[in-house]
């Protein structure tokens, strides 16, 4: 069967298969760890390790084996690891998640609800004989003895509790509640955490393997929703616990528990003043707790004292709109330093102690790693939101390591920095060792060649991609703005594959425009805060504005002809285009679209809007319903009925509301799909279903 595209992107989920991925770079420095599939279109993850200088590979862990070997199925996943992967957005199967010891001699991954280690210095996995399911296995770091000699522990979830066992399968539980009530587990991070404050594990190790400190959460207080399959109507709905807006959330604590049985500690604070528990880390620096009160307006990092359970503040930070979360802070470096970030003078900076160390025109992103030696973090200019580089903070300076229009990541191990690197002109990415050598990719190169100009941001509008048919005559063309549009994502980056999709649009002769409004990340704390209270009006004006400035640089652009997709917060955004400016939008695909605010999550709405019983004003603007009698476009709306992020109920509230107002619009219900669209075939004909759609509504 010949390919196409939208074939392609769907046989290779989104041409992510087959590029070496989860990158650990040994402390030592040595070695990097990594999983990857055997092709672009092959979903199972293997377990590979690599030279950290001359690249030289070695398969530790194929799964196809493995399960064989363990007659198991990989589709016989838990639920917590199924859980885990769509708060990731993870289609892949195989090894898609693993642990290390501190020496890097052993990893530890679940295949299948079983639990596998693998020997490293050896290149040899095997099954250990536990009783499943098993869920986030983790070893602890003292040095591991051979394979063949037994011995070394690995903490690991099963069910709603915690357990430890060596090598042999020996195991015994850690944690566990008495009377098994089913809202307690132990050991797992809670929805909230996973989905919104980039916590996606729930216990910590600490130095030397003695004791855990292990999270207990209590899902009780949470309100009960139910996700049902229409599509099969003798199947029972699935209860969730959703902690909506303006609802209580998990109830969670953090807890001591030393692995030989003897009796633990629970971790003390003001739960109930800083209710959020973001991050924990636990190094030979002491234990780190990172709090956060309910209106994410306070932030205090925690030293505990692992004798007590009492905490002592170490940093705080306060900020009138929200402190933002900056992934792998909160890391002590020495007795009395500790790694942060803070939004100062409109700037993201790197904290170390009570030192500012990053410079004024760099927007820090995340810290990559950090120690004594050298901290390494993600960033950007102040003045370009769509490059994305690494820099270096030591003795010498803060100091950049990449450079140019490119779009950088990387994985650090000692002093070994291993490179991820993405450009407009090449497609993929290439993971580059400090020797200059390359680990191999087999993602396939994608069937469509972006052709894109991208402007980046200025005081009037914001960053702009626009891309065209190739060979295109000049003559004028529909239009497609492409857009998330949201905080906390971005669309117009340095990075080729990013395109792909808007370029094939693109190819079926649409002009394509994707613009990242206010609320975007990368270009400071006021555009990113510019959202606050308001969800509606200023990113849409941003859209209109861009698209307008794009249009005085091409003239190509129609702008009597204009559609709009986007999948969450960019279905929103679609819905909200025709619903407020039929002016200017002409049709609209909203995939999986926040309607009504009061319907999505607690960390993430009020972050935003507040809490909806004291400021309900503010909800009702930027909910989507009451604007149900406005519209006057062609709307399409597409929902996967599996959903438990933003769950159909958004979709069909507003359909209700657009049929009470008798207004025609389409509907298109995915049945058994999630928020993250893995299938294959829905992936395919969901892109050429659009097409459809915005060819029929434009008259093209």
């Amino acid at each position: 069967m010949d390919d196409s595209f939208p074939r392609q992107y769907a046989r290779t989920q989104r041409l992510t298969l087959g590029e070496p991925r989860d990158l650990t770079v040994t402390n030592d420095g040595a070695r990097v760890i990594f999983a990857r599939s055997r092709g672009g279109a092959d979903p199972v993850n293997c377990l590979w390790v690599a030279d950290a200088t001359t690249g030289d590979e070695l398969l530790v862990g194929d799964p196809t084996t493995l399960l064989a070997a363990a007659a198991a199925d990989d589709a016989e996943l838990p639920a917590e690891e199924r859980a885990r992967r769509e708060r990731l957005r993870e289609g892949a199967g195989g090894v898609t998640s693993y642990a290390l010891s501190n020496d890097g001699s052993l990893a530890t991954f679940a295949l299948a609800g079983q639990l596998f280690a693998a020997d490293l210095n050896a290149a040899v996995a095997w099954r250990v004989p536990v009783e499943g399911p098993v869920f986030d296995p983790r070893p602890a770091p003292e040095t591991w003895p051979d394979a063949a000699s037994g011995g070394g522990l690995i903490a690991y979830v099963r069910g709603r509790e915690l357990w430890v066992t060596d090598l042999d399968g020996d195991a015994k539980p850690v944690a566990r509640e008495q009377g098994d009530p089913d809202t307690i587990t132990w050991g797992s991070a809670e929805f909230i955490a996973a989905e919104e404050m980039g916590r996606y594990r729930g216990f910590w190790w600490a130095p030397g393997g003695a004791t855990l400190a292990v999270c207990r959460s209590d899902d009780a207080p949470v309100q009960v929703w139910h996700i049902s399959n229409p599509a099969d109507p003798g199947s029972a709905p699935r209860a969730v616990r959703y902690p909506a807006a303006g609802t209580p959330n998990t109830d969670v604590s953090l807890h001591l528990l030393p692995v030989d049985g003897s009796e633990g500690l629970a971790v003390a604070w003001d739960r109930t003043g800083f209710p959020y528990l973001a991050k924990v880390d636990w190094n030979d620096h002491g234990l780190t707790i990172t709090v956060q009160s309910r209106d994410q307006h306070d932030l205090r990092v925690l030293k505990v004292d692992v004798e007590t359970g009492q905490t002592s503040v170490v940093w705080s930070d306060h900020d009138e709109a929200w402190v933002e979360l900056v992934p792998g802070t909160g890391v002590l470096i020495d007795s009395d330093r500790l790694v942060m970030c803070a939004d100062r003078d409109g700037v993201r900076r790197l904290v170390v102690g009570d030192e500012f160390v990053s410079s004024l025109d760099v927007q820090v992103r995340a810290v990559v790693s950090a120690s004594a030696e050298q901290i390494v973090v993600t960033g950007n200019p102040v003045d370009d939101a769509t490059v994305q580089h690494l820099y270096r903070w030591n003795a010498s300076g803060f100091e950049p390591l990449t450079n140019g229009l490119s779009v950088n990541t990387g994985a650090v191990g000692g002093q070994t920095v291993v490179i991820r690197t993405s450009t407009v002109h090449e497609p993929g990415a290439r993971w580059r060792l400090p020797s200059g050598e390359t680990l191999d990719s087999y993602a396939e190169r994608p069937l469509v060649r972006p052709q894109v100009a991208i402007t980046t941001h200025s005081a009037r509008v914001a960053s702009t991609a626009v891309l065209l048919p190739h060979d295109h005559d000049g003559s004028p063309l529909p239009v497609l703005l492409d857009p998330y549009g949201g905080p906390h994502a971005q669309r117009v980056v340095r990075s080729h594959n990013d395109f792909c999709t808007s370029q094939w649009f693109a190819d079926q002769g649409f002009a394509v425009v994707v613009i990242d409004g206010r609320g975007t990340p990368g270009r400071g704390s006021g555009f990113e805060r510019s959202v606050l209270n308001d969800l509606a009006s200023g990113v849409l004006n941003d859209q209109i504005d861009g698209l307008h400035a794009a249009a005085e640089r091409h003239p190509e652009l129609d702008l009597g002809r204009v559609a709009i997709r986007g999948w969450s917060f960019g279905g929103y955004l679609a819905a909200l285009a025709v619903l407020q400016r039929p002016d200017v939008f002409h049709a609209a695909v909203a995939g999986a679209p926040v309607t009504e605010w009061r319907l999505y999550d607690t960390h993430y709405t009020e972050r935003y809007l507040g809490d909806p019983h004291q400021q309900p004003e503010v909800y009702n603007a930027s909910s989507l319903l009451p604007l149900a009698p406005r519209l006057s476009r062609p709307l399409l709306l597409v929902h996967g009925l599996a959903d438990d992020n933003v769950v159909a109920a958004h979709t069909l509230q507003l359909s209700s509301a657009l049929l009470a107002a008798g207004k025609p619009h389409e509907v298109l219900p995915l049945v058994g799909v999630t928020h993250m669209t893995p299938q294959e075939v829905v992936a395919e004909n969901l892109l050429l279903h659009q097409l459809e759609f915005l060819r029929r509504s434009l008259a093209i």
